[in-house]
């Protein structure tokens, strides 16, 4: 059964938001045009000019953990770049294949299955679907709608309550990709000193993993529109899984340019969240990134943001402050800062500012 297009800016955020239909319901009305709500001023779209396109950033083989140039090379992509690329994980491609597949699945299912995951109102505190980012705080709301998860190894219970077109596959990805993100940290705190990471460390850098299955559904006008806009994430490190179409850019070296990150089959893209930049006092760098939407293909993405506990305490390492360097950030507990990333919506880099002494 169709559904009118609301057409009216309050009737668009009660039918997306409040009626819980998301903007895939918006899309399945048979929208013809932008509602106005999703138009973003000129000055915060992407334009062709500020493309670089002879660029990219680095495609690293992690088939030898082991190897010392691996080091070097992630080092070096974590502090000139903040993102980087890698292939041979071990993470076969039939799991990646299946997690897009069930991204598709889930928001190909009818509007009310959907609306039962809906965040406020899912079965579980560890699934919700939601929009945009913050969509009763924007201005504008972003091309997007999520389903985000929290990860609890061995949390059976909570776990069965997960949409069942996405919960085998969602796990299966989480068990196999763990072990990549252990490998990635060790890597990354080697260069800063940090010779172990303990159960306190790693609580610090991994102890909450969220995963979102992305969804971005084709654009009337999709050069109007962002699908997510100017950030960077708040996270120690983000992994994420590209489909073929395209559309993740991030900012270049260059002032106002931006760079493709072509998908490339197989490979996980990693970016360095705020808090490694935190922790490495600057030395790793949390790039700004965004999103374009499609006007004819639906897209998905599925990012992993390894978040410390909510508990920790995050400033630069002691590690990193032996050399004598003077620390440019204070002591903040994470779930402060994680509050006030969601008290607004998307505004580039302003929110390590928070952060800073």
């Amino acid at each position: 059964m169709s559904t009118a297009t609301p057409n009216a800016s309050s009737d668009v955020l009660d039918f997306v938001v409040h009626k819980a239909n998301g903007l895939k319901g918006l899309v399945d009305t048979g929208l013809q045009s932008l509602p106005r709500q999703y138009i973003q001023p000129p000055e915060r779209r992407l334009h062709a000019s500020q493309v670089i396109s002879q660029e990219s950033i680095p495609i690293i083989d992690v088939s030898n953990w082991d190897d010392p140039q691996l080091v070097e090379s992630i080092f070096e992509a974590a502090s000139k770049w903040g993102f980087f690329q890698i292939i041979n994980h071990g993470i076969p491609q039939e799991i990646l294949d299946h997690l897009q597949d069930a991204a598709h699945g889930f928001f190909g299912l009818p509007n009310e299955e959907r609306k039962k995951f809906w965040k406020g109102k899912s079965p579980t505190d560890t699934a919700f679907l939601a929009t945009s980012f913050t969509p009763l705080k924007e201005k504008v709301l972003e091309w997007k709608d999520y389903l985000s998860f929290r990860y609890i190894p061995g949390d059976e219970k909570s776990q069965t309550l997960w949409p069942s077109v996405c919960k085998d596959p969602v796990l299966d990805y989480m068990k196999r990709v763990e072990m990549v993100i252990k490998k990635l940290l060790e890597l990354l705190l080697t260069k800063l000193n940090v010779r172990e990471i303990d159960k306190e460390k790693e609580y610090a850098l991994m102890g909450s993993l969220t995963i979102n299955l992305n969804y971005y559904p084709h654009c009337p006008n999709p050069e109007l529109v962002t699908g997510v806009g100017c950030h960077s994430d708040i996270s120690s490190i983000t992994v994420l899984l590209q489909d073929d179409i395209g559309g993740l850019y991030v900012r270049g070296i260059e002032e106002d340019s931006w760079i493709h990150i072509p998908p490339v089959n197989g490979a996980l893209v990693i970016n360095i969240g705020d808090v490694l930049q935190i922790m490495s006092n600057d030395q790793y760098k949390s790039i700004e990134h965004r999103v374009v939407a499609n006007g004819s293909k639906n897209r998905v993405s599925v990012p992993i943001f390894v978040n410390p506990g909510p508990d920790a305490l995050i400033g630069p390492l002691p590690e990193v402050l032996e050399t004598g360097a003077a620390p440019r950030y204070k002591p903040i507990l994470f779930s402060d800062y994680f509050s006030y990333f969601f008290s607004k919506g998307h505004d580039g880099k302003n929110s390590i500012n928070y952060a800073k002494i």
